[in-house]
């Protein structure tokens, strides 16, 4: 199975969150643009401030990588007009595709219609853009019955709202790999939390994003039935090797 298809490669940690300096974190986000290049992975999932320099990379190396970048990354808690102005200044900047974060803790408290409003404009926003539009619903901040329950959700606004050839154009993720969990419990997908998105999203695709850290355990995630799989190991995986990644 020609694996690379299924994975983004990504870079999502800020200098400060690295320990390193702005150019150290530079360097670090152009070896995995790079990668991506060399390797011919699917796409390049990277920070805001980065998508013009993956731009710049990719169209200089004549490839095909997409790239990939997060809105509202990580809490997804901004408001939505602050999401959109972000997502349109990535747009702008070259990005193919927009990992919006969803406002996860205004589904918990209740604030349903919210939820509903973000989905359905950051969603008419990519499409309208020509984009594929990915929302992340952070399942480790969830329980089993509201990851059932956010997935639907999103769904659901997108079937209502959308021609049925635009589904495949909008995933529902698992996770932004961010989350700081209790115990060291996993903060990324798992094969319950990605059967019941599975479960609930259909006809619109999954990706599982962090924990995925070997070839098999990739391949258990396509098999199960995920599109895309999200993480800063993807040489290794591909390459049959156990990454020692933290995403």
């Amino acid at each position: 199975m020609d694996i690379k298809k299924y994975l983004d490669s990504t870079y999502l940690k800020t200098s400060e969150e690295a320990g390193l300096t702005e150019n150290e974190s530079e360097i670090i986000a152009k070896g995995f643009i790079q990668e991506a290049i060399d390797e011919e992975f699917k796409l390049i999932m990277i920070r805001p401030n980065r998508v013009a320099l993956a731009k710049k990379m990719i169209v200089e190396a004549n490839s095909n990588v997409k790239i990939g970048t997060v809105i509202d990354f990580p809490g997804g808690n901004s408001s939505i007009s602050a999401k959109l102005d972000e997502a349109v200044q990535c747009i702008q900047n070259g990005a193919d595709e927009l990992d919006f974060v969803c406002n996860y803790e205004a589904f918990k408290n209740g604030n349903i219609v919210l939820v509903q409003e973000e989905i359905l404009s950051g969603t008419q926003l990519g499409l309208d853009n020509g984009k594929v539009v990915k929302w992340i619903i952070e399942v480790a901040a969830l329980n089993a019955n509201q990851i059932a329950q956010l997935t639907t959700l999103i769904k659901n606004v997108v079937v209502e709202n959308f021609a049925d050839n635009l589904f495949q154009s909008v995933f529902v993720k698992s996770s932004t790999g961010f989350y700081k969990t209790q115990a060291d419990l996993p903060n990324g997908a798992t094969v319950p939390t990605i059967t019941i998105m599975l479960e609930n999203a259909g006809p619109l695709p999954v990706k599982a994003a962090g924990g995925v850290r070997t070839y098999e355990e990739a391949l258990q995630m396509i098999q199960l039935g995920v599109k895309r799989i999200g993480t800063s190991g993807a040489k290794a995986i591909a390459n049959g090797q156990k990454s020692d990644s933290q995403y």
